[in-house]
């Protein structure tokens, strides 16, 4: 997906051009491409020009939709109502999951506000300063 973020504006992207910018096999990006066209995530386009783009602009997709397609639940501790039923329900560990339930929050509140576009313009950054100082 980074890819297609970084190259948004240029319309469909070929999937030989995708695989070699993300060092993937064709076959095993066909398959992730198959499923972010299902989860509505990119479109593809038929013919000689044809091939992959993002349905929405970068600066719309959250990482947090991402990782929900991929890996399910947004932290590795659980999701925040199975957190919160232990809290209510295990009194001996309920510091605990408290605790979990804090992580979990703060991971999630992170990848709802960081987007594909911020990874884009981050990335950037370190080439523009390198070219800043050959200038």
């Amino acid at each position: 997906m980074m890819t297609l973020a970084r190259r948004h504006d240029e319309g469909a992207i070929k999937i030989r051009e995708i695989a070699a910018a993300s060092d993937l096999p064709e076959k095993f990006l066909e398959l992730i491409l198959l499923e972010l066209k299902n989860a509505r995530f990119v479109n593809s386009v038929r013919g000689a020009r044809g091939g992959y783009q993002l349905r929405r602009a970068p600066s719309e997709i959250p990482l947090s939709d991402i990782i929900r397609l991929v890996d399910g639940p947004l932290a590795p501790l659980g999701d925040a109502e199975q957190l919160r039923s232990l809290i209510a329900d295990d009194a001996d560990h309920r510091a605990l999951y408290e605790v979990f339930l804090a992580v979990r929050d703060a991971a999630a509140k992170i990848l709802e506000n960081t987007t594909l576009a911020d990874l884009v313009s981050k990335g950037k950054k370190p080439q523009a300063a390198a070219a800043a100082k050959k200038r």
